[in-house]
């Protein structure tokens, strides 16, 4: 029994650490949607080096009637640079600052000037378009594979002027050879990273035509790494079906070796990272599929609507919501259109998501996320209080009949039948559960998982200072000192602290188990110690206090049982 509960013991902290990574984090971003998904075998698309260009998928020219041909697009194979010049437009607000290009009507640049790409004051603002112009830039249009890279578009004005007013406009106007006019207009606001993209599709040529409107997004990582932990939380494209609710995170072995579609409907299509997303919400008929290709390093997606047919002269106006920002919880859902799903905290997000409630709760009123994130843990040790208490009584109760079970094995070393029935005999006796230590720390789990989740996403955290040399809170803990420490840099202080707190925490505990064993238990910080040298400083934060509090209860458990005998 006793090796059963050292191993239990052992085998929860691993949990814990590695197998909550692998298990968890690799099954919640990937939950199957009911739509049909296809892949189809396209060649490779060369996205090596500077010179990657968009996968080589056919284009389905505009048809007159009466032949139509409908194929979801993908990125559109980059054209020959056109010889009219054009000129980028840029976009002034109190949020970011962009630059929309007259060449396909594409965003060459969005940052944002309230996140800071490093935690430096003088750190430049977080850009969150980094793809080069031979790899395309998002927000191109093309309506049965007429528009995208081949149009160069005429501007209405070289800057957008807002005035007094919250929201300004900016319209580009062009012509696809004899077939299309099309008319594209931006609505920015200044209070929101939400804007407005409307495209008119004006069909100038004397015959019908048909053909499918797309709206390309093409993007690579927000940034090369966003923490060392970071390796493990899900980026790239993902999509949200508005009929099930379910959230599609893609990975990149799902598409590299050719073009992957999503058939919808669609109410948003994303390229995500931790902290940031570029979303696309279709308008009405325009999310019939997504599709993919690409690679890690570069990921194009094609929003494809319906078939559509054009009479001479008409036109159909089609209509997109864009959100370029950060993914934080509250503002995404004043946005609306379940934005808000694309934190995804998985299984424990009935938990996760009141937990991270709590947390700006207390920042509102301390102004600091690292004692927000103290009085949070406080807090779920007071709910847990009790069985913990419970727990650590058993343990203790444990301890006492440690000598008569070492008289009982003993006795009956030679019958382990007998041995097991006089062992649980004395369970029943002194009324000792021999699960009751364990027990408490399987309820805790889903709360521990649920507060891991968002200390490892919550954007509230990237770059928010505690106190003293912790600068960031997203960030690995690190001293840092003007001779560097190989491999560390610097000296990893609360992380040691952490250490030291869980060995003294293990000294404390009452244990049942024979030498050996507990020098395996006693082995356990050390093992913790070198798995937390680059979490994020919040998670170390947040485990350090906890250790501390049960120090505290252990003690007061302690002082008790003294008292009593």
């Amino acid at each position: 029994m006793d090796m059963q509960r050292a191993l239990l013991a052992i085998v929860i902290s691993f949990v814990i650490l590695f197998g909550y990574q692998y298990l968890f984090v690799g099954l919640e971003g990937t939950k199957p949607p009911v739509q049909t998904v296809e892949n189809q075998q396209a060649p490779p698309a060369d996205l090596t080096g500077q010179q990657a260009v968009a996968p080589p998928v056919a284009q389905q020219p505009v048809q007159p009637i009466p032949a139509p041909t409908a194929t979801p697009q993908a990125a559109p194979i980059a054209q020959t640079a056109p010889t009219v010049p054009a000129n980028d437009i840029t976009v002034e607000t109190d949020l970011y600052s962009a630059i929309v290009s007259e060449k396909g009507g594409a965003i060459k640049s969005f940052i944002l000037k309230k996140h800071k790409e490093q935690s430096k004051p003088d750190s430049a603002g977080k850009q969150l378009i980094h793809t080069a112009p031979n790899q395309g830039f998002p927000l191109k249009f093309s309506w049965g594979g007429l528009g995208g890279d081949q149009l160069v578009y005429k501007s209405s004005s070289q800057n957008v002027d807002f005035g007094n007013e919250p929201k300004g406009e900016l319209t580009l106007s062009a012509k696809s050879g004899n077939s299309l006019e099309i008319k594209r207009n931006y609505r920015f606001d200044k209070e929101n990273y939400l804007f407005q993209l409307s495209v008119l599709v004006k069909n100038i040529s004397d015959t019908p035509l048909q053909g499918t409107p797309t709206l390309y997004q093409v993007n690579a990582p927000f940034t090369k790494d966003e923490g060392a932990i970071s390796r493990w939380l899900f980026s790239g494209p993902a999509v949200y079906y508005n009929s099930t609710e379910t959230l599609e995170e893609i990975k990149a072995k799902e598409f590299e070796t050719g073009t992957k579609t999503m058939n919808g409907p669609v109410q948003w299509a994303a390229y995500e990272g931790n902290y940031f997303m570029c979303a696309v919400v279709p308008g009405e008929g325009l999310g019939q599929s997504v599709t993919v290709a690409g690679n890690e390093t570069l990921v194009h997606m094609g929003i494809n609507g319906k078939l559509d047919t054009l009479q001479s002269g008409e036109q159909k106006v089609y209509t997109y919501a864009i959100y370029y920002g950060p993914k934080k919880v509250s503002s995404l859902q004043e946005i609306g259109y379940n934005l808000d799903k694309s934190i995804n905290f998985g299984w424990f997000d009935i938990i996760a998501r009141p937990t991270l409630v709590l947390l700006n709760f207390f920042y509102g009123y301390v102004k600091n996320y690292g004692i927000a994130i103290i009085l949070v843990t406080v807090i779920f040790k007071i709910v847990f209080w009790p069985i913990t208490q419970k727990g650590l009584k058993s343990m203790k109760n444990m301890q006492k009949l440690q000598p008569k079970m070492v008289k009982l094995k003993e006795k009956y070393k030679d019958d382990k039948a007998k041995m097991n029935q006089e062992v649980m005999n004395l369970y029943k006796t002194y009324k000792v559960n021999p699960l009751g230590g364990c027990l408490p720390m399987l309820l805790q789990l889903p709360v521990f998982f649920a507060l891991y989740k968002v200390l490892l996403q919550c954007i509230e955290l990237r770059h928010a200072p505690f106190m003293l040399w912790i600068t960031d809170l997203s960030a690995p803990d690190r001293l840092w000192m003007e001779l560097g420490i190989p491999y560390l840099g610097g000296i990893p202080v609360l992380t040691l602290l952490m250490g030291a707190s869980m060995f003294l925490q293990q000294k404390l505990t009452p244990t049942t188990a024979d030498p050996t064993q507990a020098k395996i238990m006693m082995f356990l910080p050390v093992v913790f110690t070198f798995m937390f040298l680059n979490f994020a400083s919040g998670l170390v934060l947040y485990w350090f206090v906890n250790n501390l509090l049960a120090i505290l209860q252990q003690q007061l458990i302690n002082i008790s049982a003294k008292k009593s005998t």
